[in-house]
């Protein structure tokens, strides 16, 4: 039996200015969130690219080719219900962040980390007043509690929607360093992507890649690179 898929029901997709932001609109009606609440987001650029989206669904309404909705009814429906639990739960990855987990051996690899991840814990400690230190292993040990009071601290000022990006930033990262440094335009999303797979392109190197590896990772990056579309979306302001 295949599965059932709804299929497009409109003529016209467009985007309106409302209360609080921009609404979606197929045939005049405003699109909601699966828990039924209004996908109003809070400029037009996000509004645009999820008006691409359902514009782009020709038969059957395909979700997975849909990133952006998805992101915008994630911070609508879950982030905002569950907001401190999502500030708490994001800024909890600075005690193990990936940048300060560090390989004793081989050198090669040492050295590779150092020379990319240093420089990122550097701006940190300036740009974010927080202080993180590598260490050897992969054994915990904890980070300075007022370098995480400063950085939860200030992933509690973003907004649901650029919490619902950031959440991707870090998550498919494993670094809370690497989000900000993405989100306050220290580095690239190209960039600090490679630089969260150092250790897997160094593996893939010696030991040659791994295609289903492969095909995970690259969907990890385009899932990567949306996110950091997106929070340059939401704070994107232009006239309506």
């Amino acid at each position: 039996m295949s599965e059932w898929a709804a299929k497009r029901f409109w003529k016209e997709t467009s985007v309106s200015p409302c209360e609080g932001g921009f609404e979606i609109t197929l045939d005049g009606r405003g699109v909601r969130t699966p828990a039924k609440a209004p996908l109003v987001v809070p400029t037009r650029a996000f509004a645009d690219r999820i008006a691409a989206e359902w514009e782009a669904q020709e038969d059957k309404i395909d979700p997975t080719e849909m990133p952006a909705t998805r992101a915008a009814n994630a911070a609508i429906d879950k982030v905002t219900a569950q907001f401190d639990e999502v500030v708490h739960m994001l800024s909890d990855y600075g005690d193990s962040d990936l940048l300060c987990y560090r390989a004793d051996s081989p050198q090669e690899l040492v050295d590779r980390q150092k020379e990319a991840w240093d420089p990122v814990l550097d701006w940190a400690s300036s740009a974010l007043d927080a202080r993180l230190e590598p260490r050897t292993g992969v054994i915990h040990a904890p980070q300075d509690p007022a370098a995480l009071a400063a950085l939860r601290s200030r992933v509690g000022q973003m907004t649901a929607f650029e919490l619902a990006a950031f959440h991707d930033l870090v998550t498919i990262s494993g670094s809370l360093i690497l989000g900000f440094a993405v989100t306050e335009n220290h580095l690239s999303a190209d960039a600090a992507w490679a630089a969260s797979q150092l250790d897997e392109t160094y593996q893939a190197e010696v030991w040659g890649a791994d295609d289903e590896a492969s095909d995970a990772a690259a969907k990890k990056e385009q899932s990567f690179l949306n996110a950091a579309i997106f929070y340059r979306e939401i704070n994107f302001s232009a006239e309506p």
